[in-house]
């Protein structure tokens, strides 16, 4: 991979180089992917490469159009402008501009199942002194609103945020009762196994238009080993939550999540048609984490990114011959990717932001008033770890923004500057993680050679540009289709992230 300067050199014809990277394509090293600053990019043979980079392509060539269009070349120095590509960047980090947009409220830690791989430090059912408190409540609603973000999704988690519903209910209600003067566009979540829907919950979600997220590891056999319960009934009573919830909510307002753990892996085909037979059209495709207790059974549970990817091919050719026979299903972190590989505008997606979503697209409000840029940092902090803490929520959002972990994050949070990162042909298309980087590593910079992070989108990409360019015209389309029209995280607004339900 490399990375040529912007003013490397003026061909001999006219035209000057614009910043860009390459990459051999792992299925056919005689073609090289090449993209810009910008995140546009093109597929073509080594020799054509050189001969770009050498200054003898003629300004009458088709590509040469294409390259500059594309923001590769620059057809006359003296004359042209760069505001285009600039446009075109500034367009991709939209979502920098007004801050975080999703506001996570973890209002208990209590929770009635015991999954193996749950990445919080979960509580008993009758462990009260877990849940949020009212004046924890009201302090994290003032916080909310003085971030700039005109579009706001906020997120209950927990545990399982229906054992504290009041506490669901009066944020909801403050914050709406706040909103009729800050007029900013509300977007409410519940992450939640489903299980203990009342009449009176689903009326109240259904008055504030709530998205209910839950957790869908499979058919019975993987979904209850898995997420056991005493009464090992987590399948059945899941799949109950979301016939009810789809009742009164309506199929788009009812999303469904897996978590992989090393079962999962021998089961790819009988996951896709468990969500398949319940009517989903679409699946994501969570790996584990390496928090909570997720952590401690990483013997039992885990895999290797190798093991992951594997899976995931065999995922992906299943769910392209699913919808070539008629059934249209996308697998949402594919969908994620393929925009970023067809679409002009960042979606926002968390995983895949430079500067990184943590703090600065995400902010996270714990049952004990504490703040965090992430989840993840809130796990770290279950385990002990306190590195990336914020602060509290009766501190004004300054003091956080000026914290250690706010600093540290941003240093290591710019993908484009960091070691590895700053060459990849991906870089453009994809994120910094530095939170998750220093939970694997030690490190928030982190080593990305023997990167985990990296190992899994650099093979995602791979792997999805391999289908689009080695594919039929019909999976080509699909595909296209899944990045034209991607499907927000299952049904989930796009800034969510995963979540324990």
């Amino acid at each position: 991979m490399k990375f040529a300067g912007a003013a490397a050199f003026t061909g001999s014809v006219g035209y000057r180089l614009l910043p860009l990277r390459f990459r051999r394509l792992p299925w056919d090293s005689s073609r090289v992917l090449v993209t810009s600053l910008s995140g546009d990019w093109l597929i073509v043979p080594r020799e054509t490469l050189d001969r770009v980079v050498a200054g003898e392509l003629a300004s009458n060539e088709p590509l040469f159009a294409d390259l500059e269009a594309r923001h590769l070349l620059i057809a006359d120095p003296e004359r042209s402008t760069f505001s285009p590509l600039l446009s075109q960047m500034r367009t991709r980090k939209q979502y920098l501009i007004d801050g975080p947009a999703l506001h996570i409220f973890v209002v208990s830690l209590r929770c009635h199942h015991s999954c193996a791989y749950c990445q919080v430090s979960r509580q008993p059912t009758t462990a009260a002194t877990f849940d949020m408190a009212g004046s924890a409540a009201a302090h994290a609603v003032d916080r909310l609103f003085e971030w700039p973000s005109p579009a706001l999704t906020v997120e209950f988690q927990g545990g399982e945020p229906l054992l504290h519903f009041d506490r669901v209910r009066d944020i909801t209600q403050r914050i709406v009762a706040r909103n009729r003067t800050e007029q900013r566009s509300l977007r409410f979540v519940l992450a939640s196994t489903l299980h203990d829907l009342t009449d009176d919950q689903l009326a109240f979600f259904r008055e504030h238009r709530f998205q209910l997220s839950t957790s869908l590891d499979g058919p019975a056999w993987l979904h209850d080993g898995n997420r056991p319960r005493p009464e090992r009934d987590s399948h059945r009573r899941t799949i109950e939550g979301i016939e009810r919830g789809r009742r009164a909510l309506g199929d788009d307002a009812v999303s469904a999540l897996t978590t992989l753990t090393a079962r999962s892996l021998t089961a790819p085909e009988a996951i896709i048609d468990e969500y398949r037979r319940l009517g989903f059209r679409s699946i994501f495709l969570r790996p584990l984490s390496p928090y909570g207790f997720a952590r401690k059974t990483q013997a039992r549970n885990g895999y290797t990114i190798a093991d992951f990817i594997a899976f995931y091919r065999v995922a992906l050719d299943y769910l392209l011959t699913i919808n070539r026979n008629g059934y249209a299903m996308d697998e949402v972190y594919a969908s994620l990717l393929m925009s970023q590989l067809m679409a002009p505008f960042g979606h926002g997606y968390v995983d895949l932001r430079s500067p990184t979503g943590a703090g600065f697209g995400t902010v996270v409000y714990d049952y004990d008033g504490r703040a965090y840029p992430s989840d993840e940092a809130r796990m770290l902090a279950a385990m002990g770890d306190h590195r990336f803490a914020l602060g509290r929520v009766d501190e004004p959002i300054e003091n956080w923004l000026a914290s250690s972990a706010m600093q540290e994050i941003a240093i290591a949070s710019v993908a484009e500057a960091l070691p590895t990162c700053a060459d990849c042909a991906y870089v453009p298309l994809c994120g910094a993680d530095p939170i998750d980087h220093y939970a694997r590593q030690g490190d928030s910079v982190g080593h990305r050679p023997s990167s985990d992070f990296c190992h899994r989108h650099m093979g995602l990409f791979d792997l999805l540009l391999e289908r689009w360019d080695q594919g039929s015209p019909e999976d080509r389309s699909i595909l296209e289709g899944w990045g034209v029209h991607p499907r927000a995280a299952a049904g989930r607004p796009e800034e969510t992230v995963d979540a324990c339900a």
